[in-house]
C-alpha cells in the first residue's frame, strides 16, 4: 500500500515528465508547422489567380507570377514595396504581415485608442502577360475565422478569381464556402458601381436573382449556411474596404 505522499511525488515526477516531452515535441515540429502555413498561404494566393501549384513547386510559381509585394494604409498610401526579392521601400515585406493582428490594430486605430495605423497586403501577379491584383481576406465564421483570396482584373475592380477556407465550419453546410461551385460565383463581379462607389459584392440567402441586389455586386448563398455566408459578406466588405482609397489613388 503507498502513502499518500508517494503518490503525490509520483504523480507530480510524471506530470513533470509529460510536459517536458510535450514541450520537447511542440518545439520540434513547430518548423514543419510553419512551413506547412506557409505553403498553404502561397498556394491559396495563387489559386486565386487560376494558377494551380503543388507542394513542390508553389515556391518558384510564387516568385515567378508574383512580381510586387505592397502594404497599403487606410488613407491608400503605400507603406512598403516588395520587388526583385527585397524591400524596395518600408520596413515590412506583405507576405509577412498577419492580418488579424492588423485588423485589430484597425479598431483601435478607428476608435482613436491607437496613433499606430495598419498596414494590408496587396499582391501583384503577372499571368500570361496580364496583371491582376490579389487581396486576401480574414473574418468571422459561425464557429470560428474564415479565409480567403479575391484576385482582381487590372481595373482593380472586376473580380478574376476568388478561393475561401474555413477552421471550424459545419460540414455540409457552411464549409461549402471552401468548394470551386461557390468561389466560381465571384468571377466577373465588380464592387465598385457605375459611379465609383464602393459596394462591395454580398452573399445573398434566397439567391441574388430573387433579391434587390445588382447581379453584378452579389452571389448566391450557401443554402443551410445563412451565418457562415453572412460572415463572407461581412469579411469581404471589411477586408476589401480597407484598399478603397488606394484603388481611387490609382484610378
Amino acid at each position: 500500500m503507498f502513502s499518500n505522499r508517494y503518490i503525490f511525488i509520483y504523480s507530480s515526477v510524471m506530470v513533470i515528465i509529460v510536459a517536458a516531452i510535450l514541450s520537447a515535441a511542440a518545439s520540434f515540429l513547430k518548423p514543419y508547422q510553419e512551413r506547412n502555413i506557409r505553403e498553404e498561404k502561397v498556394r491559396n494566393i495563387l489559386a486565386s489567380a487560376d494558377i494551380p501549384s503543388t507542394k513542390a513547386d508553389a515556391e518558384d510559381l510564387f516568385q515567378m507570377h508574383i512580381v510586387k509585394e505592397i502594404v497599403v494604409d487606410l488613407k491608400g498610401d503605400v507603406l512598403s514595396v516588395y520587388e526583385n526579392g527585397k524591400l524596395q521601400q518600408g520596413e515590412v515585406r506583405a507576405f509577412e504581415i498577419n492580418l488579424r493582428k492588423e485588423q485589430k490594430i484597425k479598431e483601435a486605430y478607428l476608435l482613436n485608442e491607437s496613433q499606430k495605423a495598419p498596414g494590408f497586403p496587396l499582391y501583384v501577379c503577372e499571368k500570361e502577360g496580364k496583371t491582376y491584383y490579389i487581396i486576401p481576406l480574414r473574418g468571422k465564421g459561425l464557429w470560428g475565422p474564415l479565409y480567403g483570396n479575391i484576385a482582381f482584373d487590372d481595373d482593380m475592380n472586376t473580380i478574376f478569381g476568388a478561393n475561401f477556407s474555413h477552421d471550424k465550419e459545419t460540414p455540409g453546410l457552411g464549409s461549402e464556402i471552401a468548394t470551386s461551385e461557390f468561389a466560381d460565383q465571384f468571377e466577373g463581379k465588380t464592387i465598385f458601381d457605375s459611379d465609383m462607389n464602393f459596394v462591395s459584392v454580398k452573399v445573398v440567402k434566397g439567391g441574388v436573382a430573387n433579391s434587390n441586389i445588382n447581379i453584378s455586386h452579389g452571389v448566391d448563398a450557401i443554402s443551410g449556411g445563412t451565418i457562415t455566408s453572412n460572415g463572407v459578406t461581412d469579411m469581404i466588405e471589411d477586408c476589401l474596404g480597407n484598399y478603397v482609397e488606394y484603388i481611387k489613388k490609382q484610378k
